[in-house]
């Protein structure tokens, strides 16, 4: 199957996935995703399965991310921050739709790595930095918009004090692989309203520092 089959099925599999949103749609299509898969995975660029990509770390299957950036309901003026960049998949999708991605991964590596592919593809509106996604950019904040590419606990609250009033935070919660639900969070004016959307599988949301 060439690459325009393989790509016009994968979209097929994520509009029957619930993904709906139009401009979600047209970002994920125009990401190459191969670009973000270790050399030995690029010819399953196009399968909606996680992948690794070193580090006990793993690309999410596109369906997910269609789903969590659905579920944040992103504009073109909104300032948004990403937890756990990872390969920068989520990340290259993310800044087509948003006026600006600040992203934060623990692994210098992978960051570099990520860093590298998001500049050849041209995405000038990505600030990123190696640390402790556990503790959100405060200096940054608040933000309109916040994703989380790990599995927490709980609703951090540090992350829930930098979303702004009115905001949006999509995330993984259960620390048991088996059990994990993604729960998308508003905050309001007296706390936070939380909405289950499913359930879901990451790796653990870990402190920078902390072996895996």
């Amino acid at each position: 199957m060439n690459p325009a089959s393989q790509m016009a099925k994968l979209m097929l599999e994520l509009r029957q996935a619930g993904i709906t949103e139009v401009g979600v749609l047209e970002a994920l299509e125009v990401t190459p995703r191969e670009m973000f898969l270790p050399e030995q995975f690029k010819d399953r660029a196009f399968e909606n399965v996680a992948l690794p990509i070193g580090h006990h770390q793993t690309v999410s299957q596109p369906s997910v991310v269609g789903l969590m950036t659905q579920a944040l309901e992103v504009t073109d003026r909104m300032k948004v921050l990403e937890i756990g960049t990872g390969s920068g998949y989520q990340a290259a999708v993310l800044a087509r739709l948003c006026r600006r991605l600040y992203t934060i991964e623990r692994h210098p590596p992978l960051l570099e790595q990520a860093e590298d592919r998001l500049k050849r593809l041209g995405l000038v509106n990505i600030t990123a930095l190696t640390g402790d996604g556990t503790l959100g950019w405060p200096e940054q904040a608040p933000f309109e918009r916040i994703v989380v590419t790990a599995a927490a606990a709980d609703v951090p609250e540090i992350l829930l004090g930098q979303l702004a009033e009115g905001g949006i935070m999509v995330l993984p919660v259960g620390l048991d692989e088996r059990d994990q639900h993604l729960i998308r969070v508003r905050r309001t004016e007296t706390g936070a309203e939380t909405e289950d959307l499913g359930a879901t599988r990451f790796v653990p949301l870990i402190e920078a520092g902390v072996e895996d």
